[in-house]
This record gives structure tokens, sequence and C-alpha cells, in this order.
């Protein structure tokens, strides 16, 4: 009877219907703003038109515009149905009436901010909602309905107060959702932990720098972000009159022209025309660039927990980088930088050297940078290190764990997902990892807080402190060992935060 009560949700719009899932409570498809079309493309996210019937919940919506084809190689999987129609969230949570309110942990998604969607296999909430966490995964806009600016829209905006990152504003209106309708699925308000990966996890950070996402979230966790700066609204205006122009429209096209174009346009620009992986700055989501606001250490003051791959240098082939070209750039114009890094890398060969630059100068520089920031605005950092790669496919990632395979171990989704290619499926081992490893990221969102120093688990793990400069491995040579490193790269951090804006060219 318990069970059959919970399937029924009033939330502030309207009553939900939703489905078990082993003994969880699963609510998908649930809209947190009205559909970002006609009128309201490229408009901030509106409120949804309350029900009074019994709405269902029972099924994934559909995605935001996108390549399909890239998102099954490297996003996660088939996004499905594509929608205009795509601002809506999913919820999974273990006890609609628990005895004392659930943390709540946040997912969103990666992609490049042009792929992607919430209800993608590897995110599946289930088993963090299974150790007591109520999660919730959303769909945002993408591409250039997400992230879009062109003189024609600016100009339904006083001077000077822009909207250009419709995708990060969808975000922070699902942290509104969450505010006002979380407390009905046994969740607690007051603790929600926002995380995601790699332009996620760029969302994270640069909703910690928004004035407008403050208060909306109490802590957040940083997977694989990357230090490419974001766009200037000048370049992005520039672009979104370039993309005006290739459709067909005239140099003073209007909005309601611009809002006419069909949305199927937009996914395939490629070259000049594509979006970057990066938000727009200078608009009111976003009035200083992200990476600027940490290094002036003026982020809201809440817990981070932030980290990266051992080879996230396997990601930068789809953004036509070449790690060692790159390298021997460097080489030619400064021999001296490019001999200082074979003596601190200890590495001989160009190819492996260039690959463990770019991770680092992409990646592994994003972390140390944050956990500076966090130490300099008073609040609590963790720095973990992910190096392990599945038992049965270590030959095929002799550098180790590619960009976003620690997705599925850190939501201990494996069970969720297909087989991986090449018939190597998931072990037992890395199953047992997997529950080791979401274990920290379950126990950060329970316990962490300001007053917090460490976090409990199978291996302590303390704050990050300069003196101390301690991250956590999770993995060790591919393995599965948790250890604690001290000093972990810190005279390439050092040498990287000065050197960051001129060598990374994404």
């Amino acid at each position: 009877m318990k069970n059959e009560t919970g399937l029924r949700i009033m939330t502030a719009e309207g009553e939900l219907r939703g489905c078990m899932d082993d003994d969880l409570f699963v609510f998908k498809g649930i809209p947190y703003a009205a559909a970002p079309q006609g009128a309201l493309r490229w408009r901030p996210p509106q409120p949804v038109t309350p029900w009074s019937d019994l709405r269902d919940a029972t099924q994934f919506s559909a995605s935001a515009w996108q390549n399909r084809d890239y998102c099954r190689a490297v996003g996660g999987g088939d996004p499905g149905e594509f929608s205009e129609d795509c601002l809506y969230l999913n919820v999974w949570t273990p006890d609609v009436e628990p005895t004392k309110p659930l943390p709540v942990m946040v997912w969103l998604h990666g992609g490049g901010y042009t792929i992607g969607a919430g209800g993608l296999a590897p995110y599946s909430g289930k088993s963090l909602a299974s150790r007591g966490a109520v999660v919730v995964t959303i769909n945002y806009r993408l591409g250039h309905l997400g992230f879009f600016s062109h003189p024609a829209l600016d100009a339904q905006y006083p001077v000077a107060s822009t909207i250009n990152n419709f995708g990060l504003l969808d975000q922070i209106a699902a942290l509104q959702w969450v505010q006002r309708n979380i407390p009905a699925f046994g969740g607690d308000r007051r603790n929600v932990t926002l995380f995601g990966e790699s332009s996620g996890a760029r969302s994270v950070l640069s909703l910690c720098c928004s004035p407008l996402a403050e208060g909306l979230f109490h802590k957040g966790i940083v997977q694989s972000a990357y230090s490419l700066p974001d766009t200037p609204l000048k370049k992005a205006r520039q672009q979104g009159m370039a993309v005006a122009k290739h459709l067909g429209l005239p140099p003073d096209a209007s909005a309601e022209a611009l809002r006419a174009l069909p949305a199927d346009a937009f996914w395939s620009l490629d070259g000049p025309l594509a979006i970057q992986p990066v938000p727009i700055s200078g608009d009111v989501v976003l009035p200083e660039p992200m990476l600027k606001t940490f290094f002036a250490a003026r982020q809201h003051r809440l817990p981070l927990m932030a980290g990266s791959n051992s080879d996230e240098a396997s990601v930068l082939d789809y953004f036509g980088v070449d790690a060692t070209a790159m390298l021997h750039q460097l080489r030619d114009k400064n021999r001296v930088i490019y001999r200082m890094l074979k003596w601190m890398y200890d590495i001989h060969d160009d190819r492996r050297l260039g690959r463990a630059v770019a991770r680092d100068m992409a990646f592994s520089v994003v972390p140390w940078l944050v956990m500076r920031a966090q130490h300099n605005v008073g609040m609590p950092g963790w720095r973990y290190w992910f190096d392990y790669v599945s038992e049965n496919a270590r030959d095929l990632y002799p550098d180790g764990t590619w960009h976003g395979n620690e997705v599925p171990y850190v939501l201990n989704s494996l069970s969720q997902m297909p087989d991986p290619n090449e018939n190597r499926p998931f072990s037992d081992g890395d199953r047992a990892f997997a529950s080791r490893v979401s274990d920290y990221w379950f126990r950060f969102a329970r316990d962490a807080s300001e007053y917090k120093q460490q976090l409990d688990g199978e291996v302590v793990w303390p704050a990050w402190h300069p003196a101390d400069d301690v991250t956590m491995s999770l993995g060790e040579n591919h393995l599965s060992g948790l250890v604690l490193k001290r000093n972990f790269m810190r005279a390439r951090m050092r040498l990287f935060r000065l050197l960051m804006s001129k060598m990374v060219r994404l």
C-alpha cells in the first residue's frame, strides 16, 4: 500500500504518477519549464502551465536537438526523439516519506553543450537513490538554441543586461523546481548537490559564479571540467550574425525571423559556425568569465569536489587537436619549456609526452585551480584523480581512463548500461570498484559542509589544503586501489597555471 501511495506525488504544478524500479520510486519526464519554442525560443525559461488531471510520469521526455550519431558514439547512447519542447527532469527516490529528509543530487550531463540527455543509461539515478539520495537528472537546451547571441535578440533586453546562456538558465530553472518540489519526493531542499561531467562540470563551475544561481544548491562535484575560456559576448554576437547569414537571413534580420527558422537547421552547423563547448561570458547569467572568477576567488562559498581522469587527452581528437603537433609547436617556439617538460614528466616519447601535457593543460589543472580558489574563500574542497580501467578492456586503454569513462563508476550505473563494444563486458571487479567509488559521491552529498574537513569511507579523505596538497587517486596504475597522493603534479600545476591561456586551443 505504501508503494501504491508513493507512486502519486502532488507537486506545485500538479499531480504526477510514477513507476517502481525494484524498491525505488521513479518519475520521468516532469516538465520544469514551458516549452521554449515559437515566441519562447531564445527566451528565459517560463513557468509551466499547471495541470488538473493526473499526469503520467513513466517515460523519458524528448531530448534537445542534437547530432544522434555523435551522441551514440561519445555522448552516452541514443538520445531518442528530439524537440524544442525538452525542458524536463527525472527523479529517483527511495522514500517519499522518510523520517528525515534525504540528500538531493542533481546531475548535469556532459556533451560539449551540443549532445546528451538526462535519460541516458549511464546517468541512471538508481544506484545512488538505493544508497539514500534523491537523484534528479535534467535536459537543458543545447547548441545554438541554448547558447546564442544576435543583435536583434540582444536588443530586447536593457543595455548590458542581455541573456545568452539559455542552457544555463534552464539548469537554474531546474534547481528552482527542486527548491519548490523536492520535499514531496522525500528530498532535503537545504542539502542539494549539483554534479556533472565535462560540459556538465563546466556548468557546475559556471553556476558557482552566476549571481542568479546563488542559494539554489549547497555543494558541487566537478568531473573533468576543461580549461577552455568562455566565449566573449562580442565573439558570440559575431558568430550569431554569421549563422543567420548562413541560414539565409539579411544582416538586419528581426527576432521574429530568427525564431521562425527550423530547429533542425542549427545542430548540423560545424566549423566556425558551431558553438564552442563553453558558455558565453558577459550576459546577466555569467557576467564574468568563469576562470577569471575562480582565479580571483569570487565564486559562491560552498564545498566542492573536483577531479579528472588519467587519459583525458582521449577527447581532444573530437576537437581536432593533435597533441603531438601541439608539443612540437611549443618545442619550436620555446625549447627551454620543452626541455623542462621532458624533465618534469620523465617521458621521452613525444606522442606520450604530448598526450600527457595536453591532458594536464586542458583538464588536470582545473581541479587544482578550484582547490586553490576554495582555500582562498575559506571553503573545503576535495581533489581526486581517476585512474581505473575496466578489467576486460585494459589493452584498449594503455594510457589510462578516457574522458567520460568514470561516469558509470561514480554513479555506479554499470548494470544499467548495455554491454560495451568489442564484447568486453563489465566484470564483477568493475562493479565492486564502482560501488566503492560511488560511496564517496554519496557521502559527499550527505555529509559535506563548510565545517567538514574530511570525508569518511574506506580511506578517510582529507579536504585539500596548500600545505598538504592531498589528492585521492581512485584507481592506481589502472587497477582498483584507493591511494592518497601528496603534492600530486604540484610543480606541473604551478607551471600550467601560468601557461594555460596560451597553450590550450580546442
